[in-house]
């Protein structure tokens, strides 16, 4: 056998592998083991790209059906994450028009709960020195090491937990009420707070960071939970900010449920995935970490932050609400 068939043959083995991936991903399931292949779709795009070139240049003969191949992996994982490309439209301005607003800086962060990198992620939270700040996979020793510049701050809900689902919220904008509540599942808390800004304006913030998919389980209670918790907001306001670690892709039947059932706009849509997971490799990565808004709350400025330590890179924001949306 020479060179070229065993090169074809990786080839071919490999896309068509990618093909029925691709094809599974789109059946309308709960399992979790075919949820987890919306993670991977920019990934197999990428890849697809990389053997379908192999194929037209050096698999001679049959180059036709790989590269056929590999236009189907790529058009199906494409149709499904378009929204999240350069080429489709925006659905928020950004900058969006702010004059007249008042305008909160935000900075949400999955720490990694084995990381002791604790210094930089402290000096993460100095240099942003965020109005909004929710940590997630805090637990008690997080809170002591960051307890100087949780401190900062009058207002805090901690709930540390050592199963990597703790969650730390802190502020400086008046607050009305802020709790924290299991209602993703067991041990998951969800962060629900009401705020003001200077001027009066005020907003709910959503906080989540659900358990991820898994082979052998269903997603049915979890994906359930996470819409509910976009769409049945404490005080039913309709300036909302939620953030956090979604565990979860926003191409997902999951996230596009939250999306349309809390009736959510995406400042990434039409600019790019803002990939957030795994922070060392990041360009092959996927976006773990969210932000959507609705109705009144603007978006000034949104950037993914740099690698402090953890797996997740931080995200970062300037949020503004409209006084005149019906939230004051």
């Amino acid at each position: 056998m020479n060179f070229r068939k065993i090169l074809f043959g990786l080839v071919f083995g490999l896309l068509a592998l990618m093909l029925v991936a691709s094809l599974v991903s789109l059946i309308d399931t709960n399992r979790g083991i075919v949820r987890m292949l919306d993670f991977v779709r920019e990934p197999m795009i990428y890849l697809a790209v990389l053997l379908g070139v192999v194929a037209i240049f050096a698999v001679a003969g049959r180059r036709i059906i790989a590269a056929g191949l590999a236009v189907l992996v790529i058009g199906i994982n494409l149709w499904r994450i378009w929204p999240y490309t350069v080429f489709a439209p925006t659905q928020v301005p950004l900058p969006d028009d702010v004059d007249g607003m008042s305008c909160a800086s935000v900075l949400a962060f999955n720490v990694l709960q084995p990381n002791d990198r604790y210094d930089e992620t402290a000096a993460l939270i100095e240099r942003v020195d965020p109005d909004i700040l929710l940590l997630m996979e805090t637990n008690e020793t997080w809170l002591a090491k960051l307890e100087p510049q949780l401190s900062a701050y009058p207002h805090r809900v901690d709930m540390p937990l050592d199963n990597k689902y703790g969650m730390a919220f802190a502020t400086r904008l008046p607050v009305e009420k802020a709790r924290m509540v299991a209602n993703t599942s067991a041990d998951t808390p969800t962060l629900y707070a009401t705020l003001q800004m200077e001027d009066g304006a005020r907003f709910e913030v959503i906080g989540l960071h659900p358990r991820p998919p898994l082979p052998g389980e269903s997603t049915a209670k979890r994906d359930a939970n996470i819409a509910r918790a976009g769409r049945e907001t404490p005080d039913s306001l309709p300036n909302v900010l939620a953030i956090g670690d979604f565990n979860d892709v926003p191409w997902s039947r999951t996230t596009q449920n939250f999306v349309h059932e809390g009736g959510y706009l995406d400042p990434r849509a039409g600019r790019g995935s803002f990939a957030t997971f795994p922070a060392d490799y990041v360009f092959v990565g996927w976006p773990l970490d969210q932000i959507f808004i609705k109705e009144g709350v603007r978006v000034e400025s949104f950037e993914i932050g740099e690698d402090v330590g953890s797996d997740h890179l931080p995200l970062i924001a300037r949020v503004c609400v409209d006084p005149a949306s019906g939230g004051s």
